[in-house]
């Protein structure tokens, strides 16, 4: 009877490798954007808290390139063994499940949810020498000027662009897109009035902002930022679908066991509520969440929908 036990115990560590991700090995954790951005900042923000609370050490793996994609390929294709983690964001796990003909990753199947790290809200700004004072004036100037506004972006199917389109769609006007390399680039022609209309988050433009350069006209979040207490929400003006913010979250290769995952995201809860982790988020324009792996499964699901009636709309694919 005793030799059977064993037997049994020994076939059950052979499929379920607790000893891969609970003796202390380093834990991976893919950005799939390069250092110095956003997602690279709250990625590291959580390495030491995490290992802390682990007993491992949690380490950055930066793999840009491709709109994310590179990197999530990169996670979606790694052992299950608890080891390895990614950062997902909406270009990652909506945006480019949306427009690209040839995914190299399932963003739903290949992954298995551990929660959203945080939100980050967008901004609608204009150039200060653009003739309107608020949204009221903006829309009139749009819907009197149909096609005159150019508005950019960081690249043709990124968040901005996606952003765009369903403000366009929202309110039954036209901006001509105008892609750029990236998004400094973009932003700088806006601040410089190249062109005049940006669709972007709050934390980059913020600066440009509050010297005076830009406008902001609406931001997408719950109710009215601290930092800009005087610009409405989305949803005050009458476009709840624009109200959605940017948000970036956690994922593991499927097949990850779940007591893994539970471990880890109890980790990271307690992480983003310590008041460290949150003030150096926050000083970021980035919200802490830490939702349940169910509520971000779903969130993944849903944004990945409203992408594709988006790109549908403005006929965006890419190769």
């Amino acid at each position: 009877m005793q030799r059977r036990h064993l037997l049994t115990l020994a076939a059950a560590a052979a499929t379920f490798p607790l000893a891969a991700w609970a003796d202390g090995k380093p834990i991976r954790l893919v950005v799939p954007f390069p250092p110095g951005g956003a997602t690279d900042i709250t990625g590291r923000a959580l390495t030491e808290p995490l290992s802390r609370l682990l007993g491992q050490p949690v380490v950055v793996d930066n793999r840009g390139g491709a709109g994310g994609s590179i990197g999530m390929t990169e996670v979606a294709r790694a052992a299950p063994d608890g080891l390895t983690f990614g950062v997902a964001t909406l270009s990652t796990h909506g945006v480019n499940p949306a427009v690209y003909k040839k995914l190299p990753y399932d963003p739903v199947r290949d992954f298995a949810p551990v929660a959203e790290l945080v939100k980050a809200p967008g901004v609608l700004v204009v150039n200060a020498a653009l003739p309107v004072k608020d949204y009221a004036d903006f829309l009139r100037y749009l819907k009197a000027n149909p096609g005159k506004l150019s508005y950019a972006t960081p690249g043709t199917g990124t968040i901005g662009h996606m952003w765009g389109e369903l403000f366009k769609s929202s309110t039954q006007t036209f901006m001509l897109h105008i892609p750029y390399r990236g998004a400094g680039p973009a932003l700088n022609d806006v601040v410089g009035g190249q062109v005049m209309v940006y669709f972007d988050q709050v934390a980059a433009s913020l600066p440009h902002i509050q010297s005076g350069k830009l406008r902001a006209l609406a931001v997408s979040w719950p109710k009215r930022l601290e930092v800009l207490p005087q610009v409405p929400t989305y949803a005050e003006l009458g476009l709840p679908a624009c109200n959605e913010p940017s948000w970036f979250g956690l994922l593991a290769p499927a097949g990850t066991p779940k007591p893994a995952i539970a471990r880890v995201h109890e980790a990271l809860v307690k992480a983003l509520r310590e008041p460290a982790v949150r003030d150096r988020l926050a000083a970021q324009g980035l919200f802490a969440t830490g939702t349940t792996p169910d509520e971000f499964g779903l969130q993944v699901k849903s944004e990945i929908e409203k992408m594709q009636r988006v790109s549908a709309y403005a006929k965006i694919t890419l190769d």
